[in-house]
């Protein structure tokens, strides 16, 4: 079954601990209006494999409007489409490649995992207007527990602060589920600059079930939790595409005109066309509108938004499956791109 107490913390961090050896989480000491908890974040996976990370610098996404607007303190996270609650694949979060493994701890500057939280912690801690936000699994009050890493008593924290989807079979099976991914997010004001750190154990499947989020088994069967890749170059069906082959890469969310005429722009990436027969695109609210023709090399594809899709000017998220109903990319944008009427909002990745 999903994670049972999935929520968001906000508050401000005060104090932490490198992860080790023996304790291979790197630890978070926050205060929410003077209450204190304690972040866990797995660094190590049980395996001892490394952990997959993703540090986004500039965090843009409809999501971070949603924290802002949050009281300090802890809040359930529904796990439902447009809310507050993460989901890696179907928030179009990232797309899988940015995803890189990285060491728990190594010899040299910035080169691991304990380096690449503590730059942005100390950071926060520094700055009395700085926010950290912890998405994942509460624990406590545990009342006749003191915290076994700053010693307040009782203890309590939040914990799971990774991908929670697409485990394999075993232990971790029954914490899969959608929109209940973990994650650490800073808010830094002054600056106005939201930074967002996702981590992915390498055994959990980048392509996961709509239902459970149990791992969706793809047709090239070594393929788990890396971005997929074509079993033949040089024919590609509808089924069988890889990720970010054919990709979004901007959209018209805002038009000028009466009615509004809203797009989704397309690029194949490959030497060989692509059918989209059985396609589809999707919207935040997971409305979807299919897809049909082709998609020559190379090329640009304009595709009219019908309904029961539709682009919302307050921010959201497009997605694009494949005729099985596997994601192949997605992207996302916030109020602030959508705010120039009549201008087609470009995409990178």
């Amino acid at each position: 079954m999903p994670l049972k107490n999935y929520a968001v913390l906000k508050g401000r961090p005060i104090n932490n601990r490198l992860a080790t050896g023996s304790s291979p989480h790197y630890q978070v000491l926050v205060s929410e209006n003077g209450t204190p908890h304690r972040i866990a974040i797995n660094v190590r996976s049980q395996d001892s494999s490394e952990v997959q990370f993703l540090v986004r610098s500039r965090f843009e996404h409809p999501v971070t409007e949603k924290l802002g607007a949050l009281s300090e303190g802890l809040h359930p996270a529904p796990p439902k489409p447009d809310g507050i609650a993460l989901d890696f694949i179907r928030s179009n979060l990232m797309q899988p490649w940015e995803l890189k493994p990285l060491p728990m701890s190594a010899a040299g500057p910035d080169n691991d995992l304990n380096e690449k939280i503590d730059a942005y912690v100390q950071r926060a801690m520094s700055d009395e207007e700085a926010w950290i936000y912890a998405f994942g699994e509460t624990w406590g009050p545990e009342a006749d527990k003191a915290d076994r890493y700053f010693g307040f008593k009782p203890g309590r924290g939040i914990h799971d602060i990774h991908m929670n989807q697409g485990n394999p079979p075993g232990p971790y099976a029954d914490d899969n589920g959608p929109f209940q991914d973990g994650g650490l997010v800073f808010e830094f004001p002054r600056e106005k600059q939201w930074v967002a750190i996702f981590l992915k154990f390498q055994s959990q499947a980048w392509h996961t079930q709509d239902g459970q989020a149990n791992p969706f088994l793809p047709a090239d069967p070594d393929h788990v939790g890396e971005p997929h890749t074509p079993v033949d170059r040089d024919q590609i069906p509808p089924f069988d595409v890889p990720d970010g082959l054919v990709r979004i890469i901007g959209a018209l969310v805002n038009d000028v005109k009466t009615p509004e005429h809203e797009t989704v722009t397309l690029l194949n990436t490959a030497d060989v066309p692509v059918d989209l027969t059985g396609w589809a695109i999707k919207d935040k609210q997971k409305n979807a509108m299919a897809l049909k023709g082709t998609i020559a090399p190379g090329a640009t594809l304009l595709v009219d938004v019908v309904l029961p899709v539709a682009l919302s000017n307050k921010g959201g998220i497009i997605t694009l499956l494949n005729a099985d109903g596997t994601k192949v990319h997605g992207v996302s944008y916030t109020r602030d791109q959508a705010r120039q009427p009549g201008r087609t909002i470009p995409f990178q990745s």
